[in-house]
C-alpha cells in the first residue's frame, strides 16, 4: 500500500468540492437517495475521491434500500480502517480510507443476506467509480456483451 497521505486543511479545501469536504473530512453524510453512485452497476473498482486508493469491487456492492451506496466487504484489510464512532448519541463503527484517513461512511453488521453480514454504507460523495477495472473486467470482455 502507498504511503498515507497527508495534507493540510488548505489543501484539501482547494482539492475538494464543498460537499466533498464537508464529508471526506468532516465526517459529514450526503443526503440519502441523492448520491450518483447509488445506482452503479457496471463492474469495476470503487476509489477513495480524496486520494483514489481501491476500496471497494463492484461485485461486493448490494442494493440495502438504505439510501447510499452499500459493500459487504473493503476490497483488502488494509484498504480502509474502522473506527468507534460515539457521536449523534448512538455508538457506530466509522469507515475512513487508510491511505489518506477520510471519512467515507459507516459498517453496521446488520446484513445477514451478505456473505460477511456487514453493511458499508459508503456516501457516494465519497468514492469514484472507474468501470472496467477489477476481476469482472480481466478477461477484457465488455460488461455489456457479457450482459
Amino acid at each position: 500500500m502507498s504511503p498515507k497521505i497527508v495534507k493540510t486543511d488548505a489543501e484539501w479545501r482547494s482539492q475538494l468540492s464543498d460537499i466533498e469536504y464537508q464529508v471526506l473530512r468532516l465526517a459529514g453524510t450526503e443526503r440519502p437517495w441523492t448520491g450518483a453512485l447509488l445506482d452503479e452497476k457496471r463492474p469495476g473498482v470503487f476509489r477513495c475521491r480524496a486520494c483514489g486508493a481501491e476500496l471497494f469491487e463492484s461485485q461486493t456492492k448490494f442494493d440495502s434500500h438504505c439510501g447510499w451506496p452499500s459493500f459487504y466487504d473493503a476490497m483488502n484489510s488494509d484498504a480502509v480502517t474502522l473506527l468507534e464512532d460515539v457521536s449523534h448519541g448512538m455508538v457506530r463503527t466509522e469507515v475512513r480510507c487508510a491511505n489518506c484517513d477520510s471519512h467515507l461512511g459507516h459498517v453496521f453488521p446488520d446484513a445477514p443476506q451478505t456473505p460477511t453480514g456487514n453493511r458499508f454504507c459508503i456516501n457516494s460523495v465519497s468514492l469514484s467509480f472507474d468501470a472496467g477495472d477489477g476481476p469482472d473486467a480481466a478477461d477484457g470482455t465488455d460488461a455489456e456483451a457479457k450482459a
